[in-house]
């Protein structure tokens, strides 16, 4: 009957896992280009907000910013988009989370500033979505792990009181 158990969890945390999976792959910020020199303009684009439900709101965070950014900009490929200036910034690496009308999340990414004819330094790129696939598959395999390492628990539990 614990056997039983263990496996009704593991069920529901891989049913659960698998769930939440296209939700994450779905929600995407784009910032486009990952790149920018100071004084330079990035492009903020929250792909999964509709237009219909409100502005987009992007928060940038970084070395010395919080603000906000609010978009009502259809993007072309779907979404909300905004522009950002970067004049005034500060070098480093800045993210950016997104905010639909209704509420929800469209996930997060970052974007680097560098000096001017700087060289280009690590970024998102705008058609990369392994970072929300590598979460999903991490969230599963945790699932599976757990689940394994209780069913093994519960095995040397009962030969251990034969």
């Amino acid at each position: 009957m614990k056997a039983k158990t263990v496996l009704v969890s593991a069920a529901v945390g891989v049913g659960l896992g698998t769930l939440l999976l296209p939700g994450a792959a779905l929600a995407d910020t784009v910032v486009s280009p990952a790149t920018t020199p100071v004084g330079g303009t990035v492009v903020l684009t929250a792909t999964t907000c509709n237009p219909s439900t409100g502005d987009a709101l992007f928060r940038v965070t970084g070395p010395d910013r919080d603000q906000n950014v609010r978009s009502t900009t259809a993007a072309a490929g779907g979404g909300l988009s905004a522009e950002l200036f970067t004049a005034g910034f500060t070098l480093g690496t800045y993210t950016v989370a997104a905010t639909c009308g209704d509420g929800s999340a469209d996930g997060s990414t970052t974007f680097t500033v560098t000096p001017i004819g700087g060289a280009a330094a690590g970024g998102r790129d705008a058609a990369d979505g392994t970072g929300a696939l590598a979460a999903g598959g991490v969230l599963l395999g945790s699932a599976a792990g757990g689940a394994l390492i209780l069913v093994r628990r519960r095995r040397h539990m009962a030969a251990a009181t034969r």
